[in-house]
This record gives structure tokens, sequence and C-alpha cells, in this order.
């Protein structure tokens, strides 16, 4: 696992991402050019994280321009015969949510059992429209919904195994008993679910890329630029959706 995946890298990364609101798009960063055309084999998945409602301009938890990837992985989805689709999916009152601690505003931190925490605004509660797939997101053979977050004392950015470093959502069983082996990974927010997806994902053992370009960041505090080097120190390729034969 790598040592971002460490409980003193994730406290730090959480540290200093806590403490600014503002939503924003994904910043320029440099694009890594395939050498050849990627063509998705049935091996490969493309991970679609948590591309909903909370998430779009207007929610919850707004993520600048996030309503821009939705044709972007829908052209990209064309290309994987294997498409999996993730959602947060909180209950009322869950502990990540400031209204559930007095005193405590969106953006701040806590320390829980299994460390330090952001707390956010209520966002994705479940059966909500907030917590529903974004419109116009139209991937009609994809395999599997995938929920997340949905213990009411643990958050869970990752797709793969949830805050405590501990509970299994169950994805990595699926995938290992499906072959398969190569992530794609996009959606929102590139600096917090698609990155610690990415990370739990490679630490698996998995080959993983992300796409950048069907991604937006929130950035909070140069959370952005922190997740991309985590993840290039993992091993982790960062692809465009142009880079697909």
């Amino acid at each position: 696992m790598s040592d971002f995946l460490s409980s003193f890298s994730r406290r730090s990364f959480l540290q200093l991402t806590a403490g600014a609101g503002a939503a924003t798009m994904c910043g320029a960063v440099p694009r890594a050019f395939a050498a050849d055309a990627i063509t998705p084999g049935p091996s490969s998945v493309l991970l679609v994280i948590d591309v909903q409602n909370c998430f779009l301009p207007g929610g919850t938890l707004p993520v600048g321009e996030g309503d821009q990837v939705v044709p972007i992985i829908n052209e990209l989805s064309k290309k994987f015969e294997n498409v999996i689709l993730t959602q947060d999916w909180h209950t009322p009152g869950h502990a990540s949510f400031a209204s559930s601690h007095e005193g405590k505003k969106p953006f701040e931190t806590i320390e829980l059992d299994y460390g330090t925490q952001v707390l956010w605004p209520d966002h994705c509660v479940q059966g909500s429209e907030d917590a529903a797939l974004a419109p116009g997101l139209d991937i009609p053979h994809a395999q599997l919904i995938i929920r997340k977050g949905y213990h009411s004392e643990v958050d869970s950015y990752s797709t793969f195994i949830e805050a405590d470093k501990k509970t299994g959502t169950g994805l990595t069983g699926y995938m290992a008993e499906r072959g398969l082996t190569d992530v794609y990974a996009c959606g929102l927010a590139t600096d917090f679910c698609v990155s610690w997806s990415a990370l739990d994902a490679k630490a698996g053992g998995l080959t993983v890329s992300v796409v950048e370009d069907a991604c937006r960041a929130i950035d909070l505090n140069g959370s952005l630029d922190a997740a991309w080097t985590s993840m290039a120190d993992a091993g982790i390729k960062r692809v465009q959706s142009a880079d697909f034969a």
C-alpha cells in the first residue's frame, strides 16, 4: 500500500485540504500522452465515480463545472465493455456532515475513531434527488452501481474501502470474480473520491489510470496538486479521453 494510504499521510492530506469551501474546476495540469491509442479489453473497466446531482452546479456540494464531465463520460463509456457506476449514499445525520456536530462548520475538521475527518455540507442523502445520478448520464450497459458512505459513523471517499481502512465496499471481490484488472477512473471529484479510489485500486494490485478530462476537482488548499502527486508516486497513469481508440 502506498505511503499516501497510511494513517499519517491521509491525516496530513485532510488537514491540508480543510478550511476552504470554494469548489473549482480541475486546474491546468500537464497531460500524459499515450504512446499508442488505448483500446480497452475484456479485463478493462471504466469506473465512473459519484457523478451525482449533489456534486453538480446547484447541488449541495457542487464541484465547479462538474456537469461538463457528463458528455465526456458518455462517449468514453462506449469504448468499454465493462462499466461500473458509484454513488455517495449517506444516511441522514451522517458523521461526516458539519450539521451533525454542534458548533462546527463545513470544511472544518474533527477527529473520529479512524482519524481526521473533513466536515461537509449535508449531501447525497439516501433516496434524495440530490443523491441521484446526474441527468444526462447515459450508460445503459453499465453492469453495477455500487454505493458507499452508507455507514453512519464512517465516511468513504474510496469506492473500494471506507475511511476506517477496514470496511470493504465489495467492489474488490466483484472485480476479482469478474476478472477485471485494468481500472480507468473518472468522475467527481479528482482530489477526493477519484484519487482515493485510484490509490486503493492500485494498492490492491490493479492497473490504474485516471482519465483527467473526465474529472473535475474541489481543490481545497492545494488538494488537487497533492492528489496528482500521490497518484503519480503510486504509479497511476494520467490519460485523456482523446487517448482512447
